[in-house]
């Protein structure tokens, strides 16, 4: 049986309200990030990953920006646990190869070291806070 979702690279002018409902649902409202922070102006120069359920909801995303930073993997809660994350990533990390880079990172949150690690990314450097939550920079080699 294969997924009950999709997984879609799109530019910021194509998926925006997508995008932005998902980010807004999981972040602001529910990790308590400051819109300023969530909204950093580097979207219009990212390529993003827009994951829809089987019936054309938005339910999932992520962006990668030039030089390979990965960062605002987000799932709605409904959808946790069913490796949305994990298709997210593989289609950044795809694309990522794609444009010839050797390394990406992120910017982990702690909590999701776990998911991280099963995707071959490796700590770097010590825990930091931001928006209020504690990260550590991760690094994958290509």
């Amino acid at each position: 049986m294969g997924n009950p979702f999709t997984v879609s690279l799109v530019s910021w002018h194509d998926g925006e309200p997508l995008l932005r409902a998902i980010r807004e649902t999981v972040f602001i409202r529910e990790q308590g990030v400051p819109e300023e922070l969530e909204w950093d102006g580097l979207d219009e120069n990212c390529r993003h990953a827009l994951a829809l359920s089987l019936q054309g909801e938005a339910i999932g995303c992520g962006r990668m920006l030039a030089k390979g930073h990965i960062g605002r993997i987000a799932v709605l809660p409904q959808w946790r646990e069913q490796r949305l994350g994990t298709a997210i990533m593989e289609t950044l990390l795809a694309e990522a190869r794609a444009q010839g880079l050797s390394r990406v990172d992120v910017d982990a949150q702690t909590q999701a070291l776990p998911f991280y690690r099963s995707l071959g990314f490796v700590e770097q450097g010590e825990v930091f806070m931001d928006a209020g939550l504690p990260h550590i920079k991760m690094t994958l080699e290509l």
